[in-house]
């Protein structure tokens, strides 16, 4: 057994049946740890630096047996994507010093048995920070339902919902470079001028000011649309599918609008679908981490010529985790939310 030191932790204190998390939910405790691996284990011991907050986790406070992701078990640590450093190992994949990207917990130390679902950080000279963005699961998301699902061309017309977002903002960024036409909305008029001039939009809108969504749409896409990156459902999808060109194609990542309702709401124009020929697929991040290399390949020297930006959202402390998180249900979050843990 080695040092025994402290370990802040963030646990879920019991599972929410219906509506928005509150910072209540989740409770600050600390236990003991060993920084040292058990003998036997083939798991490694982790220092967590930078923690992700993502909408998905929402899912996950709920007990169902739907979800994608397991739920959180009450008065356990949270746990989510992450960045830590290795500080003891008993399997050969990664060595003591090493930098990891991966599912973590919401705690100071981790020791992480499933190690199966950790990346290696091979590029450090990177802000560490964006390995729970960029080139983390949110970068993979956008490189995925862009590229492998939408299949994009040159010249087409795409629409981006919550486009200023983690994962909204780099599929808006991987359009331009491909030279399309793009288009975001967001919730506040500060994130609708990120949207144009920092991320390089044609152009941008706040759905919050608009009385008709479809009209919204007609308005930029008088032409209609080629491919929509589905981030926010409702209303927002109903007016899009009224909106797109034939043969259009709908990448569906995410519907942040219906999380925290109790019973979603209705979609009324699926005729499009049939009408306009259209292809609405739904994909999950984890069934593309295999083209990890290509994505690095790609976005790398991106970020290094200074073609993509990225803008996050940064609460100091494992204590403002629980904040930080609810914070991305009201659009309190202005870009990727991270929470930092410790600086190295």
């Amino acid at each position: 057994m080695g040092e025994m030191v402290e370990n802040k932790q963030i646990v879920l204190k019991d599972y929410i049946k219906k509506g928005y998390p509150k910072e209540s939910d989740m409770v600050k405790q600390v236990s003991k740890i060993s920084l040292n691996v058990p003998d036997g284990s083939n798991g490694i011991l982790v220092k967590n630096l930078y923690l992700s907050c993502d909408p998905y986790m929402r899912s996950r406070m709920t007990k169902s047996e739907s979800g994608y992701v397991e739920a959180f078990t009450p008065g356990q640590p949270i746990t989510g994507y992450g960045v830590a450093r290795v500080l003891d190992s008993g399997t050969p994949k990664f060595k003591k010093g090493d930098l990891v990207w991966g599912f973590t917990g919401w705690e100071e130390y981790s020791l992480i048995t499933n190690t199966g679902s950790l990346f290696k950080i091979e590029h450090p000279e990177v802000p560490l920070s964006y390995y729970t963005g960029l080139l983390g699961m949110p970068g993979m998301t956008a490189y995925a339902g862009f590229y492998e699902v939408a299949t994009p061309k040159k010249g087409e017309y795409v629409y981006i919902s919550a486009a200023s977002g983690a994962v909204g903002q780099l599929v808006g960024q991987f359009a331009k470079l491909l030279g399309c036409y793009v288009v975001g909305s967001a919730g506040s008029k500060e994130k609708v001028d990120l949207l144009k001039n920092k991320f390089g939009f044609d152009e941008a809108f706040n759905y919050k000011e608009e009385e008709d969504l479809a009209a919204a749409l007609k308005r930029y896409f008088p032409d209609g649309i080629d491919i929509y990156f589905e981030n926010v459902g409702g209303k927002m999808l109903d007016a899009v599918l009224v909106n797109m060109r034939s043969h259009g194609r709908i990448a569906v990542c995410g519907m942040i609008s219906q999380y925290n309702l109790e019973k979603p709401e209705g979609v009324y124009n699926l005729t499009s679908v049939i009408m306009k020929q259209l292809r609405v697929q739904g994909f999950l991040v984890f069934e593309y981490y295999h083209l990890y290399p290509k994505f690095l390949e790609l976005v790398l020297p991106y970020i290094k010529e200074g073609k993509i930006n990225y803008l996050e959202d940064t609460a100091e402390g494992l204590e403002s985790a629980p904040a930080a998180l609810i914070g991305l249900f009201s659009g309190r979050n202005v870009g990727k939310q991270v929470v930092v843990v410790a600086r190295e």
